[in-house]
């Protein structure tokens, strides 16, 4: 067998191929390739081009949908040219708002370290808003009702933490206190006297804790007429509260009870808890 050396039109490289195989690629009009994985780059019609950032001078592949009015091979390479194109952005001098030391920027902090520890808002300030909310409301919030509670977990480190620092008693347990509804309903979470003193402020009719059928050991956790309706507030947050709704959306497509979910996007939204119980 008669082997001829080649090198490869895609990457260069130094390679063998059998007389007979290479009078027949010739014949059919096509190229020798030292790998599939070069052939295949040799049918996506790419284009060499060259970095526009002059201290680079790497080779880069565009297809031609790709290839914009400027083309660089990395995001850093892209900022160098930018950054000398305008050299407004790196003349500004200024001290670091959080440990004060000199940097080029137009932002606040020299890094997002210094970022991070300088824009936790103070402690007093978080207490007076979770303090502020009681007194209104006449409960502890929950998470999702403070706009600032990843800034409260970076100040305290915990939520629990927070409500403790601001005077209150956290409900350590899930489901261990109990919320007395406006109408005498004992409710297993804030959220849930929330609906229940949303229905009984517009008169309207209904159970709580409701056994579904044939199953009493499942129950919903509100009954208007025909209409059931469940708080699913720990979906994917629990494998065994998972469980529980899966379960609880058999059993009313197995009996077809009219079923409405609530989620606590839904809750926290006036307008598509309006929305939820438009039915009403």
């Amino acid at each position: 067998m008669t082997i001829v050396k080649l090198n490869c039109p895609i990457c260069g490289k130094n390679f063998r191929r059998d007389l007979r195989h290479f009078n027949e690629n010739i014949k059919l009009g096509q190229r020798n390739f030292c790998s599939l994985g070069c052939s295949a780059k040799s049918r996506l019609n790419r284009k060499i081009l060259i970095c526009e950032n002059s201290s680079c001078g790497k080779k880069l592949e565009r297809t031609p949908s790709s290839i914009s009015r400027h083309n660089y091979c990395s995001h850093s390479c892209a900022v160098i040219v930018n950054n000398i194109k305008n050299p407004r952005n790196l003349g500004i001098v200024k001290k670091c708002a959080f440990c004060g030391k000199d940097f080029k920027s137009r932002e606040k902090y020299c890094s997002r370290s210094c970022k991070d520890k300088g824009s936790i808002i103070p402690a007093e300030e978080l207490i007076f808003k979770i303090r502020t909310f009681v007194k209104k409301n006449g409960r502890i919030p929950l998470k999702r009702e403070m706009v600032n509670y990843h800034a409260i977990r970076s100040r305290f480190g915990t939520w629990n933490n927070a409500i403790k620092a601001a005077g209150f008693d956290p409900n350590p347990v899930m489901f261990a206190n109990k919320h007395i509804a406006s109408d005498g309903h004992k409710c297993d979470s804030l959220a849930e006297r929330i609906i229940d003193d949303w229905l009984y402020a517009r008169k309207i009719e209904h159970q709580r804790s409701v056994p579904y059928p044939q199953k009493k050991q499942f129950t919903c956790d509100f009954v208007v007429r025909d209409h059931w309706i469940e708080f699913f507030g720990l979906y994917g947050q629990h494998t065994r509260y998972d469980e529980l709704w899966r379960q609880k959306l058999k059993l009313a497509k197995k009996y077809r009870l009219k079923l409405t979910e609530i989620y606590p996007e839904d809750l926290f939204t006036k307008k598509r808890l309006v929305a939820k119980f438009s039915f009403l």
